[in-house]
């Protein structure tokens, strides 16, 4: 087989006219011509998500490989952390064995944190003996984030041992490390960790990238770091990756990393540098078995239309046609649906909250449009029988997180603000990172309604207006993901979302994006476990009350 396009080659930082003959799946030969045709486009090294939760698409492997190809995504970098919080070790194996039904290039890692803190309920433990074991499999690439930082700086012992493990093996440690300045982030990258996905500014992404670390630059359907980070391709480009993170099905529909390549290009970024940090630098870190458009690579390639919109007209993987002109050439595959899932339904009474300081002033987590971090504020709930009450009028919602792996704990309950929801509550089995249930509401009863909804479904998100109408998406793999066709997936999460928007008066782009990130105790500043509020700048448990 033979294509005429005009490759581009990021080794010689250059682009020609060329014939690219491929056979059994591998570049045969390179030929450079005089001309191709006028339609021919431009082909280039596929494009590779540096740091992904797969589970945070709601699809399984496959399935987001299906829709990824679309956009050129070849291979992603994915941390299957979220799945192995619920089920462990037999959790990275089911995404392992799906991702081998698709053509897509997985590189997975060991989580690091399974659980994430001792200050949430998880669903399973992953020791450094378990940690090594699965790092020990060919099919493991690396140590995923190590959000553990305090282990880190205080030479746990477990924490070290993971890393010895990696390094033993030679095999990448990810970090994670929001925030992280000065000699803490110099101990901490000292200790073998070479990457970071957490930076929200340009002065601490400088600063991390003079220290010799490979920054990547996120986009999700959440955190959205490009525009604060971008510059940093211009200084340090063989540092930098594109990742997504987290991205929610109704994103990808819409665009991959191909659309951070155009962003980037249109900074004035250049071509050459920002194409290495999407196609090239994750490949040579991660050592990705992803062929880079040379004579004897594997054949995964993408075909662009133009270098300015760079629209996607093929995917090529191993020699096969995967997408092409919008269309997926991957078909919707059944798959199981593991889950553990133990919580009974809530009454209305289990989310009360009785003061204990009797003035009505409470720590309030402040939750803010494209950003996992969160702020700390003081609000006046209001007092009613000698309970704490929501403020919708003042935008000051109830916060309830319902451990899952239990059937009667109580739910822990707090104050959230900048949802902006002036009825109803909005609920979610996708809770980073122990995924337990998290609901935010105007009121007890909604609040109870919505999280029952999801405990009924055995997980998934959940909408209600308070009046009665309850709308949920089940998410019956883990209570993650879903076994659906990823398109059908996406127009019902895009619905849902509306409809949250429209009737709840929700003012956030992705609300149950925010959602899933307010009970996760590494991310600064306050957050809602099961076990109650979290200072995560402190790392202890704090009271709702002020004074408490």
């Amino acid at each position: 087989m033979q294509i005429l396009a005009h490759r581009i080659d990021l080794h010689a930082r250059r682009i020609h006219p060329a014939e690219i003959t491929i056979e059994n799946g591998r570049i045969q030969r390179i030929k450079e011509v005089d001309s191709v045709p006028a339609d021919a486009g431009y082909v280039l090294p596929g494009f590779v998500d540096a740091h992904v939760h797969i589970e945070s698409s709601m699809l399984p492997p496959a399935e987001f490989a299906r829709m990824a190809v679309v956009h050129g995504t070849v291979a992603t970098v994915s941390d299957p952390h979220e799945i192995a919080n619920v089920l462990g070790a037999e959790g990275v194996q089911f995404m392992l064995d799906d991702a081998r039904r698709a053509p897509v290039k997985f590189c997975f890692g060991a989580p690091s944190c399974v659980p994430a803190t001792g200050f949430e309920t998880a669903g399973a433990v992953l020791d450094a003996v378990a940690v090594e074991k699965l790092l020990q499999n060919p099919a493991i690439g690396y140590l995923s984030e190590m959000m553990n930082f305090p282990g880190v700086l205080h030479g746990d012992p477990e924490v070290l041992a993971k890393i010895a493990a990696a390094q033993r093996l030679g095999k990448p440690v990810d970090g994670h490390a929001p925030g992280l300045r000065g000699d803490d982030a110099l101990r901490y990258f000292a200790a073998g960790i070479t990457t970071d996905h957490e930076c929200f500014s340009f002065e601490e992404g400088l600063e991390k990238a003079r220290l010799g670390v490979k920054i990547l630059i996120r986009e999700g359907s959440a955190a959205r770091n490009f525009e604060a980070l971008w510059p940093l391709l211009l200084e340090f480009p063989g540092q930098i990756m594109f990742c997504s993170d987290d991205k929610h099905p109704d994103d990808l529909m819409n665009g991959h990393i191909n659309r951070l390549v155009a962003r980037a290009v249109t900074k004035g970024c250049d071509l050459f540098d920002t194409l290495r940090a999407a196609c090239l630098n994750p490949v040579e870190h991660y050592r990705l078995p992803v062929g880079l458009l040379r004579e004897g690579d594997p054949a995964d390639f993408v075909r662009v239309a133009d270098l300015a919109e760079f629209r996607v007209l093929e995917t090529w993987i191993g020699g096969v046609c995967v997408a092409a002109n919008g269309e997926s050439r991957l078909v919707h595959q059944i798959c199981e649906t593991p889950n553990q899932f133990a919580a009974l339904p809530k009454k209305t009474s289990d989310f009360q909250l009785a003061s204990t300081r009797h003035t009505g002033i409470v720590r309030v987590i402040r939750a803010w449009d494209g950003e996992i971090v969160t702020g700390r504020e003081e609000g006046h709930a209001r007092l009613q029988d000698g309970l704490l009450l929501p403020y919708p009028a003042h935008d000051l919602l109830k916060i309830a997180v319902v451990n899952r792996y239990a059937p009667n704990i109580p739910p822990a309950i707090g104050f959230v603000r900048g949802f902006g929801i002036q009825r109803g509550a909005l609920a979610s089995s996708v809770a980073h990172d122990s995924h337990n249930i998290v609901a935010v509401g105007t009121d007890d009863a909604a609040l109870c309604a919505a999280v029952n909804a999801v405990i009924e479904a055995r997980g998934g998100i959940s909408a209600t207006d308070g009046a009665g109408e309850s709308r949920v998406l089940p998410l019956p793999i883990a209570g993650l993901m879903s076994p659906a066709d990823g398109y059908e997936l996406a127009q019902s999460y895009a619905r849902l979302d509306t409809w949250t928007k429209e009737t709840l008066g929700c003012a956030l782009r992705a609300p149950f994006m925010a959602l899933s990130f307010l009970a996760l105790p590494v991310i600064p500043a306050l957050k809602m476990t099961d076990r109650g509020l979290f200072d995560v700048e402190r790392f202890d448990f704090t009271g709702v009350e002020i004074g408490d």
